[in-house]
């Protein structure tokens, strides 16, 4: 029933129809389906083919790989509340634009995906501050910092993630919380991440979750 519940969720998704994938997993329910694979074995397993479309141009768009984040955390939230026993946080993310930067689309799409993973994020909102990052991620106990930049200029802009690199050396905080960055300008350049002095850099929201996992190991170390 797995592959068939799949299926039909794949094909609402592509069709960016939010009712009829709602319906899929609702029946799903009723029919014996539980809240756990339908996360883990409907959900999750989504998130990755969609990503792998986009990325490799199947025919996916941008509204689509939007939808499939959306509707991964609207599902997640609701399965949550059924789970038999309360799922493990793997970790905690504080995410935001960079400032000067007010292209918030790839930072929501990250934050549908990584709540399907079990990784809470903490939306800072556009244009944050490299000080905010920093004293959310301190308020929130977060192990890492997200930041997510559309253009160039604020990627590698004075106030963007080489400032956050700063203030977490000068507080003595580099081992203890990782920084992690996304956006157009590292499709273009996979080296521009240690230009700016993250620790890493993900393409998408499913790449982002298995990144974070990566960085949160090397924290516990």
């Amino acid at each position: 029933m797995i592959n068939e519940v799949r299926k039909a969720y794949n094909q609402a998704i592509f069709d960016t129809d939010k009712i009829l994938a709602m319906r899929i997993v609702h029946d799903a329910l009723d029919r014996g389906l539980s809240p756990e694979d339908i996360v883990f074995k409907v959900v999750v397993p989504s998130i990755e083919y969609m990503s792998t479309s986009f990325g490799q141009d199947f025919g996916a768009s941008l509204a689509q790989h939007f939808m499939t984040a959306q509707i991964a955390a609207l599902v997640t939230d609701e399965m949550l509340s059924k789970f038999t026993s309360p799922p493990e946080i793997v970790g905690k993310i504080v995410i935001g634009t960079s400032q000067g930067d007010f292209h918030g689309l790839g930072k929501k799409i990250v934050i549908g995906c990584l709540k399907a993973q079990m990784i809470e994020s903490v939306d800072l909102g556009l244009n944050v501050s490299p000080e905010k990052f920093v004293d959310e991620a301190i308020e929130h106990n977060a192990q890492i910092i997200g930041i997510s930049s559309m253009m160039l200029h604020t990627a590698r802009g004075e106030n963007g993630c080489l400032k956050v690199r700063q203030i977490l050396k000068e507080r003595n905080l580099a081992d203890k919380i990782k920084i992690i960055v996304g956006g157009a300008p590292y499709r273009y350049n996979h080296d521009l991440y240690k230009l700016v002095q993250a620790d890493a850099w993900a393409e998408n929201g499913i790449d982002a979750g298995l990144v974070l996992k990566k960085l949160l190991e090397e924290i516990k170390q």
